[in-house]
């Protein structure tokens, strides 16, 4: 896909600020509003934009507690990455999962009311699903840096 200056521009803007009008964003990239409607809808059809959210803070809402999960599985047939991957996809307070390349299979996101609640998950969830080997876990201090979404370079 090749994006000039004003999609990048586009996607840059929404990406700060999904509530955007599209006057406001029309403006901000020299368009009149039809066209710079049209190109997000484009952006939108063509999958460079999946979706709006927005950004809640977790410890307002009950989850204070993030921790990292470092997961080892016993064997990595598809078959079975496929059905950790389901299963970890039905534990909501698992927020990301990502697949590594090395001697971790897993790295996982978990939110947490307490520490209590992710003994819970760990003990509960995660050390007693199928084909687990081992889950080493690092909980969060502090974050200094938390940015949605990827660098938009300009074309």
């Amino acid at each position: 896909m090749v994006f000039d200056r004003i999609d990048r521009q586009i996607l840059n803007l929404l990406q700060e600020d999904g509530r955007m009008t599209n006057v406001d964003l029309a403006e901000r990239v020299g368009l009149t509003a039809p066209p710079c409607l049209r190109r997000v809808r484009a952006l939108e059809e063509m999958g460079a934009i999946r979706g709006y959210h927005a950004a809640l803070d977790p410890a307002i809402l009950g989850y204070p507690i993030t921790v990292f999960a470092m997961v080892s599985l016993k064997s990595q047939a598809e078959a079975d990455l496929a059905a950790f991957e389901a299963h970890v996809r039905a534990i909501p307070e698992i927020r990301e999962c990502h697949m590594l390349n090395g001697e971790i299979d897993f790295i996982l996101k978990i939110v947490a009311g307490d520490l209590k609640a992710f003994q819970d998950i760990l003990t509960t969830h995660l050390t007693t699903a199928p084909n687990v080997a081992s889950v080493k876990t690092s909980l969060t201090i502090r974050t200094t840096k938390a940015l949605p979404g990827i660098p938009v370079a300009e074309a």
